[in-house]
């Protein structure tokens, strides 16, 4: 079994809008509303891929409702625990006619420490039954910024397969308790290690230097692909995998996507260049579809050949 872990839960409302400009009115041509948050994507996209995974997290007030009955609607298996405060509602605007989107993202509930105690709880019960666990998204007002770093300690000793993805401060902090796998993209990349990147270079070394903060393996998703450092045979190996663009209808939750297929394949013991190939592919195919997490299996596997998987060698100022 997988777990995705979504702290800030949502309902993601994305609105098409062409020639959407500002300070002016417009009429929206359709609209989506779907339960999100990272987790969310996750286990949506995980779902549609056929593996085992329970989404769970905090929901609350009515949006609670809204986000639980939705997900029971798509048959993902959900254990989120309720919260007093009213769980927050993104909204993204998608301009068809040039692709753009703007996304307006609440900050989401505020947390007491007894109901945080309780989602704890929940986790650590869960997590007996589960194989590896995905700790996504932003935290909401009232939990600690060290606080993923601390479940991830507590999960890890009963065996479980840690993953993160998240940013600023609960990003660095997760990262020193030695997660399994952490996933930023390149921004929250660069904010971790400390600096811009200016080429390929500073690319590579930023996984291996995050890697040396105490990740296990990292994966810096990119617009077509990722770097990665991850362990084969025993050893750590730096990959890049990448993909030709597709024209895209939407790039929101595409990083999801591609986690979803990595920790899919990782999940079933495929190789490692299999699963980054595969991640890849999800990803891509993730921008054809409005709405995050959203994958069609069958054109991803038309996809996972597409992908080229190439070993990076290390400079040795990095080894």
């Amino acid at each position: 079994m997988i777990l995705t872990v979504t702290l800030n839960s949502a309902v993601d409302r994305t609105l098409s809008v062409p020639n959407f400009q500002l300070n002016l009115r417009h009429r929206a041509s359709s609209s989506l509303a779907l339960p999100g948050g990272k987790g969310v994507n996750v286990a949506r996209s995980l779902k549609s891929l056929g593996q085992p995974v329970i989404a769970t997290g905090l929901a609350g007030g009515a949006t609670a409702l809204r986000i639980i009955e939705a997900l029971n609607d798509e048959a993902i298996l959900n254990a989120f625990v309720r919260i007093r405060d009213e769980s927050r509602t993104n909204t993204a605007v998608l301009d068809p006619t040039t692709g753009v989107h703007t996304e307006i993202n609440e900050r989401g509930p505020s947390v007491s420490a007894h109901e945080f105690d309780l989602f704890e709880e929940k986790l650590l019960y869960l997590a007996r039954g589960a194989s590896v666990c995905v700790f996504a998204g932003s935290l909401p007002r009232g939990v600690e910024p060290d606080s993923y770093a601390a479940l991830i300690r507590r999960v890890r000793k009963l065996g479980v397969m840690t993953i993160v993805d998240t940013d600023g401060d609960p990003l660095r902090l997760a990262v020193r308790a030695e997660p399994d796998v952490v996933s930023p993209n390149e921004l929250e990349a660069e904010e971790l290690v400390g600096h811009e990147f200016n080429d390929d270079d500073d690319r590579a070394n930023a996984v291996v230097e995050i890697c040396r903060q105490g990740a296990s393996e990292a994966i810096m998703t990119m617009p077509d692909g990722c770097y990665a450092y991850v362990r084969e045979d025993g050893a750590s190996v730096l990959y890049r995998a990448a993909i030709a663009p597709l024209e895209a209808r939407s790039s929101i939750g595409s990083g999801d996507a591609f986690l979803a297929g990595f920790v899919a394949y990782r999940y079933t013991g495929k190789e490692i260049v299999d699963c980054l190939r595969h991640g890849v592919a999800c990803g891509a195919e993730s921008t054809q579809h409005i709405g995050a997490g959203i994958v069609e299996p069958g054109k991803v596997d038309r996809l996972v050949d597409a992908v080229r998987v190439e070993r990076v060698k290390l400079a040795a100022n990095v080894r």
